[in-house]
């Protein structure tokens, strides 16, 4: 079952479009600094304290997380977070580009993230994971939240419907033109309603935030270990998150683009794709369906389709894209066998367009950019479910979720 629990959340007591602020992975800690300059109310003092400390620290010198804690208690005692007096869910809805996506915002279950009942598609780079880590145990809070997902359910979709058909208490639109909407569910009868539905879904999926949802797990269980009197009540024991139905969620394609083509020529190239993918010259940038690809190489977009016999569709991650175009192109044709690890190949996401990857190749930087059709949260849900893991980089999700608008604090 997907354990969730209500929360008295810490958020804005006021301005919290001034607040919020991207999450702490997309942007460096020079453009937090330009982003939170002249805004002493940026939740980047606290995601990215480090922008309060000379440029030249270690970001994981203890005197950052150290900073990072000393801000999170200026912003409570100063006011500009509050905290529900009461536990509560709270809904926070996105708009891009006319559509919206409505996410329940809860504490869940560490514990069900250790069975696998809160599942994941991706693996975690470790430096990453203990970074947040102690991000955490400094702060004693979860201050970003896991994007999560389950399948749709209609009397959930319906609930959510009537709370946010009253006015938002947060409503504001940041640069990127993303509208932001956030509601509190306070009433007793509305909590109990969603958190009994939620105890008939099986599993809970990670969309976004593994590296999030892992380092909440190790906190659980040190601090489980480090008390002899652990009942599994402790907040300690839940983490932040956001869960999205699946239906509402929209992921976009990542794209790659690698240097050169490992010694060959282009007609050699060419030549070796043709073995595996039907090639037309002159084809479009974009997919139009799956196991199709685009790839620019000398100024022109070429279409690429996988040949049969070239995936497995019942492997759920043999026959996804990213998986083709690295079994049969990255590895065997351009010798990048560690995409995770190897210089020679970048990444794209889609919301900075196809125009991105043209630019980059005909900058000379790069020799080739293939397009791809994107990941479909189905095939998420179906590689999770087959406890197997997805190739790194093969999903993109918009919008991403703003931090500051709802900290869970131990």
């Amino acid at each position: 079952m997907a354990l969730i629990k209500p929360f008295r959340g810490y958020r804005p007591s006021k301005k919290a479009e001034l607040v919020a602020s991207p999450p702490y992975d997309v942007l460096s800690s020079q453009e937090a600094r330009k982003m939170a300059k002249g805004n002493p109310l940026s939740f980047l003092h606290i995601v990215k304290p480090e922008i309060d400390l000379p440029e030249q620290v270690d970001l994981y010198a203890e005197e950052v997380y150290a900073k990072g804690r000393e801000n999170l208690d200026k912003f409570i005692s100063h006011g500009t977070l509050m905290q529900d007096r009461k536990p509560c869910l709270y809904v926070y809805a996105q708009t891009m580009n006319g559509r919206t996506q409505y996410g329940l915002v809860a504490a869940v279950s560490a514990e069900e993230y250790d069975k696998g009942l809160i599942r994941k598609h991706e693996l975690t780079r470790k430096d990453k994971e203990e970074d947040r880590t102690r991000h955490i145990e400094t702060l004693g809070a979860t201050t970003g939240p896991a994007f999560l997902t389950y399948p749709d359910r209609k009397e959930i979709d319906d609930k959510i419907s009537a709370i946010t058909a009253e006015p938002p208490i947060y409503h504001f639109t940041t640069p990127d033109d993303i509208q932001h909407d956030f509601w509190v569910i306070h009433e007793d009868k509305d909590i109990h309603f969603i958190t009994q539905t939620f105890e008939q879904i099986p599993m809970l999926y990670i969309a976004d935030g593994h590296h999030r949802s892992a380092s909440a797990a190790n906190v659980a269980r040190r601090k489980k270990a480090a008390n002899p009197y652990h009942t599994g009540q402790e907040s300690y024991n839940y983490f932040l998150a956001v869960i999205f139905p699946a239906g509402q969620l929209y992921v976009m394609d990542y794209n790659r683009l690698v240097k050169d083509l490992n010694v060959l020529t282009e007609e050699e190239f060419i030549s070796k794709l043709r073995e595996k993918f039907e090639v037309t010259p002159s084809g479009e940038s974009k997919p139009a369906a799956r196991h199709e690809f685009g790839m620019f190489l000398n100024g022109k977009w070429h279409t690429l389709r996988a040949k049969q016999g070239t995936f497995d569709e019942n492997n759920p991650v043999d026959a996804l894209d990213v998986s083709i175009l690295q079994k049969h192109v990255l590895e065997p044709i351009l010798g990048i066998s560690d995409p995770r690890t190897d210089k020679r190949i970048n990444f794209v996401g889609g919301i900075r367009g196809l125009q991105e990857l043209e630019k980059e190749v005909n900058s000379g930087e790069y020799k080739v950019a293939f397009s791809m059709y994107p990941t479909s949260i189905e095939e998420l849900i179906k590689v999770a479910d087959a406890n197997l893991i997805m190739p790194p980089k093969s999903t993109w999700f918009e919008p991403k979720l703003r931090s500051g608008l709802i900290i869970y604090k131990y």
